[in-house]
């Protein structure tokens, strides 16, 4: 084995290195020596080279980021404890508790090898809460992929769905929620979102920081392999040595049983007091944990590299390092606490070696035996990273794409043929999309641990924190590629307005915001715009509902050649609930009640479901989104729910009023009779718009005819537009006036059926 060291690279300062296959580009190698001044040794260009990724740097969305944390108010910081900058934001919940919560992407390994990348996605983001002092208590998971009938989705569709609910099952988390879409923009790119989220006391914060000199750095977990080498950047470990292996696996290897264990392992270190920082390895492995920890406390480390513990003995330094090997973390632990952190792990029987400890001097310094063969400012590695600000041009095609609109297409529209329109009704409701998901969810497990309140179908997930006074969190993820296809800043505002409707209809009050950006090449000009304006459009939003970002996650390069995926912002909402014993449910339980809409419809179709399902179309513009009135329409919820006045709340979003009322139906067996005329009367609208419109800020709530008039006067007080269109009854049917009767296993035969006579 051939071993670069400083030395060797002072003496040849004109080595030839592998910059290019490592992924970065002649400017940023330019920019290493100069830093150094020096050539890097092949370990420092290993480590540049993953942390100066895009995966890991941010470098083409950190001058877009930075607004998310500019755009704010003090009412916004209120319930924050930790905002973005550290492995996960953290909120204040109330009675001494907090939550951490976060969404990354798995979205390249999970193409690649479906089971192990949506596993290790899974993985990777309850580490990251972990490292906050939280115990995992949840998960949940955006899904995107292919068009159904292509013969590779069902491969993918298996091994991801199969992957996370392998993991997160075998973890004993619950999945509680999340979206599973089909699109051929995913065809080459399917988008494998995960989220997580935890429960702490506020004492039991941790931060990922090593900032006093003599404690000590330990590694612990499982050992270090090949798996996951370059998984965030290019594989290129053959040019580092041509007489090593020729290529190791860019997928990450899980074993979530190894993960459970060191789960409560962290816990247990982190209630004795054992830990002052501490850091999950993932994307980029040791050279991210040494870097960051160095770089976050204002300190230095010095490691020995030979003291890693391996699976592979011929891993090579520049391997070590770059190994993304799963289940590991890395603890900043001072002296006098190694006693008490041996004895915990040895109880739990988890690996562990000291590598080395935190200095003064602003250096990261790693040897490999005697030789040292890193010597950088653990900086410039970590956060000092090149910033692009990449050219940005609104596409060509943009304009003529929103000027074919349903309207400009004349698309036919079946208000005058009830048959035509029953049939359009049950045609989008069994639609892949719109279709019963059960056939991915039945595979988790929704209910270990006892404290879901809420998952699938209801439209949020809701999780109770504290067993005792019953105080809970509901979560959210919604987006909408078609609309930010569309428009990109509208299509943003969007999602965060239908993740934040739906945590508000299960009666919690929405805090904070975590997202994922999913987009193509920031390299390609008309990406860069898309990006601009959707982190744009997400960030002035947050700011007119006063609810902050606290952290996610940017995923590039989601493009097959030259064509990119529709640009997919998800975000996430969480909220708080004092109790969750007064939840609502999304579907209707009780006969008798009234069914009232709130909000108005608009004929806004374009980008719909029922566009695409009924005509093939994406054209126009995306349905207007009023925050005022997504702000008022929360606090109206929230205050229904308080006094107990509504008894289910469905928000009404993709397929419109058509999706809300068959879910509402179907949730329970409870059936209705509906009368969309007074729609079409007050709103000015068709049928079909008054049915499939998407227009936004609307909810489908139940209310007790006791509670009737106290419900429609906290309405009118709010402003809120509220209009009784229907009444639950227990005739098993579900009857739209002048449309059509339904058996309610007339709507529920094919709305089950899709899926499963797809993928089997």
């Amino acid at each position: 084995m051939i071993i670069d060291t400083v030395k060797q690279s002072k003496i040849e300062p004109d080595k030839d290195q592998p910059f290019a296959a490592l992924g970065l580009k002649e400017e940023e190698y330019d920019s290493i020596r100069e830093i150094l001044g020096r050539r890097p040794t092949s370990s420092e260009l290993a480590m540049y080279s993953v942390m100066w990724s895009e995966h890991c740097s941010y470098k083409s969305s950190k001058i877009y980021l930075r607004q998310f944390g500019e755009k704010v108010t003090p009412e916004m910081k209120k319930h924050l404890l930790v905002g973005m900058g550290e492995n996960a934001g953290v909120v204040d919940i109330g009675e001494g508790l907090a939550v951490t919560f976060k969404v990354e992407s798995h979205n390249h390994p999970s193409y690649i090898e479906p089971f192990q990348g949506a596993a290790t996605g899974i993985g990777g983001i309850v580490r990251d809460i972990l490292t906050m002092g939280a115990r995992p208590i949840a998960v949940m998971d955006q899904l995107r992929f292919g068009a159904p009938e292509h013969p590779d989705t069902a491969r993918v569709v298996h091994g991801v769905v199969d992957g996370i609910s392998f993991y997160g099952n075998c973890l004993g988390l619950p999945n509680i929620g999340g979206e599973t879409v089909f699109d051929k923009v995913y065809q080459g790119n399917p988008l494998v979102n995960a989220l997580s989220i935890g429960a702490l006391k506020h004492e039991d914060l941790k931060l990922a920081k090593a900032d006093k000199a003599g404690d000590l750095v330990i590694l612990f977990g499982a050992r270090t392999g090949a798996d996951g080498i370059g998984g965030v950047s290019v594989l290129a470990s053959e040019t580092f040595d041509a007489d090593g292996p020729s290529r190791r696996p860019a997928v990450q290897v899980g074993d979530p049983f190894a993960e459970k264990v060191l789960i409560e392992c962290c816990l247990e270190l982190f209630a004795a007091g054992c830990v002052s920082g501490i850091q999950d390895l993932g994307g980029a492995g040791i050279s991210c944990a040494t870097s960051e920890l160095a770089s976050n406390g204002g300190k230095g480390m010095k490691v020995q590299l030979k003291k890693v513990l391996l699976r592979d003995e011929s891993l090579t330094p520049e391997e070590i390092l770059m190994s993304e090997s799963q289940e590991r973390m890395m603890a900043i632990v001072p002296k006098k606490h190694l006693r008490a952190f041996k004895k915990i792990v040895n109880r739990h029987e988890v690996e562990y070696s000291v590598l080395g400890k935190v200095i003064r001097k602003d250096r990261l310094l790693i040897n490999w035996g005697k030789e040292e063969i890193v010597n950088v400012p653990p900086r410039t590695v970590a956060h000092d990273g090149p910033v692009y600000e990449r050219p940005v041009r609104k596409p060509k095609w943009q304009k003529s794409l929103n000027e074919d609109s349903v309207q400009s297409r004349g698309l036919y529209r079946a208000n005058e043929n009830s048959t035509d329109l029953a049939s359009q009704f049950v045609q989008i409701v069994s639609s892949p999309n719109q279709a019963d998901k059960s056939y991915v969810t039945d595979q988790y497990d929704r209910y270990v641990g006892g404290n879901t309140a809420l998952a699938y179908p209801d439209g949020a997930g809701m999780i109770r924190v504290s067993e005792v006074s019953g105080l809970g969190v509901a979560l959210a993820t919604d987006a909408n590629g078609r609309y930010c296809q569309l428009d990109p800043y509208q299509g943003a505002q969007l999602a965060l307005a239908e993740a934040y409707r739906n945590v508000a209809t299960s009666g919690a009050k929405p805090l904070a915001v975590t997202n994922c950006l999913n987009f193509g090449s920031p390299e390609n000009p008309e990406v860069m715009w898309q990006f601009k304006q959707a982190t744009t459009g997400l960030a002035d939003a947050c700011l007119a509902l006063e609810i902050p970002v606290t952290g996610g996650n940017v995923s590039f390069y989601n493009q097959t050649g030259d064509t990119a995926i529709y640009p997919t912002p998800v975000v996430g909402v969480l909220g708080v609930i004092d109790d969750v014993a007064r939840r609502i449910p999304s579907g209707w339980q009780d006969e008798g009640n009234n069914i009232y809409l709130l909000g108005v419809t608009k004929d806004e179709l374009d980008g719909s479901v029922w566009a695409e399902v009924v005509h093939d179309h994406l054209g126009g513009l995306p349905p207007t989104v009023n925050l005022s009135h997504e702000k008022a329409l929360a606090e109206l919820l929230h205050g229904a729910s308080l006094q107990g006045l509504i008894a289910s709340a469905t928000d009404l979003s993709e397929a419109g009023l058509a999706q809300a009322l068959t879910e509402s139906v179907l949730r329970f067996n409870m059936g209705a009779r509906v009368w969309i005329t007074e729609i079409c009367e007050r709103d000015a609208v068709d049928k079909t718009a008054a049915l499939f419109s998407e227009s936004t800020g609307r909810v489908l709530v139940s209310v007790g005819r006791e509670d009737d008039v106290k419900f429609v006067g906290l309405c009118d007080a709010r402003s809120i537009p509220v209009l009784r269109i229907g009444v639950t009854d227990n005739t098993g049917e579900l009857e739209i006036q002048d449309l059509a009767t339904w058996k309610i296993d007339e709507l529920r035969t094919p709305w089950k059926a899709t899926l499963p006579e797809l993928f089997g």
